[in-house]
């Protein structure tokens, strides 16, 4: 929940390859000030590698809009017989994840967060 009079945070997105994955680590809020760069990105990641992991560690606040990417990308990724996982959601953002089902949908298989 945003704090009257505080600056909301900004959406950021930091990709990398590591062996065999991409991993994809968020920042700040994803809402629907960032839906096209979120989704953008998701949708890039899976399209480019088999396995997509989303760090959610600095994420601030995720809403419906955020889920959305997030399912859309699980999606994609899943036609093209590859994987989206989701690791360090932490606070609000962990609790959405398991009230929605996605926490559970696109949990890391070693338990990494979600």
């Amino acid at each position: 929940m945003r704090k009257r009079g505080l600056p909301m945070a900004s959406f950021r997105a930091r990709t990398s390859r590591e062996a065999g994955r991409t991993v994809i680590r968020l920042a700040g809020e994803c809402d629907l000030a960032a839906r096209e760069r979120l989704t953008g990105t998701l949708l890039a990641a899976v399209d480019g590698a088999p396995v997509v992991v989303v760090d959610l560690a600095a994420v601030e606040f995720l809403d419906s809009t955020g889920i959305h990417a997030l399912v859309a990308a699980h999606h994609r990724a899943r036609a093209a017989d590859g994987r989206l996982y989701l690791v360090n959601a932490e606070g609000a953002v962990a609790a959405l994840l398991e009230l929605t089902g996605v926490g559970d949908l696109l949990r890391h298989p070693d338990g990494a967060g979600s």
